[in-house]
């Protein structure tokens, strides 16, 4: 990848962080769970309150000052998300509350009105639970048939592997662009053109990638591609579904309500067109607001840049933690995000994690929401430590030297 000549400037990205002034346990915070859920800087902070205090109004529906405010921001919001995508249209954009909800829409919109029972979807072995569970619940309520492409032990899919499980009757695949676990980046473009061949769409969780890389899903070709906001620096309670504009206007609504309707009686209703059909009540728009104020941030740093101080780091604490006697790092893959799962011999993940939070050290420990790459890697568990924008060398450090410590504690 591409080097960008001026690094960034850490020192100055950490003043826009307001976590970082608080104290953890008589220490000041080493915050490395970022991939389950980014702290905010300022300008998401101020952008909610002053729509909160300037400009909130209940969207599209009232003729007041206050709803023409709030829905002009909101609509700006869902291009801004477009630009930042480069989707064709902001109609291609569906708020939702997140992720999960995105692929939620997904299976039960398009896979109870396009699939049939029979009809196959494929799945990785490393896909978050956001991505199988819908999918199981299609499989028993209607019938679809999932299958399950393999990952080895450094997180890799081999394409031919993939392949092999594509047939005629395969309507769906759905792939992790980068796994919450791994950090594995999946060969995405690779995978479309495949499934394409075969006439099956595809959808993307871009939930852990966009944070750490440009996204162009045009580029991708993905029909459909999700992620959230509050792993993207931007607050929880919004997330973002882009559709191509013909998949969406196929679709029918998700759930039934005010503002996705455009006439109803007793007898009859009418919906809007996408992305409105989808957004039953009132939206998520303040989330969205704080969500189009994160990209902009993130946007004038430079994503670039942004993924060279993280790729730095990533290379840092892995040295780091593999100079540690018991620790074992899970995933090798060549192309990774900076997310660093591991083990250590003879401690539970959450024992350790505990003790790291003692030395003011937040990670994260468990299964991640990932129980069958849990199971394929023949472990229960793990510890998670995940690299942000606001993360430095120091903090690398702390982590490795927490460890140690954890070591002597708990062995």
């Amino acid at each position: 990848m591409a080097s960008h000549a001026e690094p960034l400037d850490v020192a100055r990205v950490r003043d826009d962080f307001p976590f970082l002034d608080e104290m953890v346990h008589g220490r000041p915070p080493v915050y490395l769970d970022t991939a389950a859920s980014a702290q905010k800087p300022r300008a998401v902070i101020a952008a909610i309150r002053d729509a909160y205090e300037h400009g909130y109004g209940n969207v599209h529906r009232a003729v007041h000052h206050f709803g023409h405010r709030a829905t002009e921001a909101y609509e700006t919001a869902r291009n801004d998300i477009a630009l930042f995508i480069n989707a064709q249209s902001a109609d291609e954009i569906v708020f939702t509350r997140n992720a999960t909800e995105a692929i939620n829409l997904v299976a039960a919109s398009y896979g109870r009105s396009a699939l049939r029972a029979g009809d196959e979807v494929v799945v990785t072995e490393m896909e978050h639970h956001a991505n199988i569970v819908p999918w199981l619940m299609l499989r028993d309520r209607h019938g679809i048939v999932l299958r399950v492409a393999p990952v080895d032990d450094r997180g890799i899919i081999h394409i031919e592997n993939l392949a092999a499980l594509l047939s005629d009757r395969t309507r769906l695949v759905a792939v992790t662009h980068c796994s919450n676990v791994l950090g594995a980046v999946t060969p995405v473009r690779d995978i479309v053109r495949l499934a394409h061949d075969h006439g099956a769409v595809v959808l993307v969780d871009g939930s852990q990638a966009i944070v750490h890389q440009a996204v162009d899903v045009r580029d991708l070709d993905a029909d459909f591609y999700v992620f959230t906001g509050h792993k993207l620096y931007g607050p929880t309670g919004v997330g973002v579904l882009f559709g191509k504009g013909n998949l969406l206007a196929a679709m029918p609504p998700y759930q039934g309500g005010g503002e996705m309707i455009e006439r109803v009686s007793f007898d009859m209703v009418t919906f809007k067109d996408p992305p409105h059909r989808f957004e039953a009540g009132t939206p998520p728009f303040v989330q969205a607001i704080g969500l189009a104020a994160a990209l902009r941030y993130l946007t004038a740093i430079g994503i670039g840049r942004i993924a060279d101080h993280e790729r730095s780091l990533l290379t840092h604490a892995t040295a780091a933690l593999e100079d540690i006697d018991g620790v074992r790092i899970l995933g090798s893959a060549p192309e990774k995000a900076p997310i660093l799962s591991f083990t250590m011999d003879g401690v539970h993940p959450l024992d350790l994690a505990v003790v790291l939070d003692r030395a003011g050290v937040a990670v994260r420990a468990g299964q991640h929401c990932a129980e069958p790459l849990m199971r394929r890697l023949g472990i229960d568990g793990a510890v998670r430590a995940s690299i942000g924008v606001y993360t430095n060398r120091a903090d690398i450090d702390a982590l490795a030297a927490a460890v140690r410590r954890a070591r002597k504690v708990l062995i």
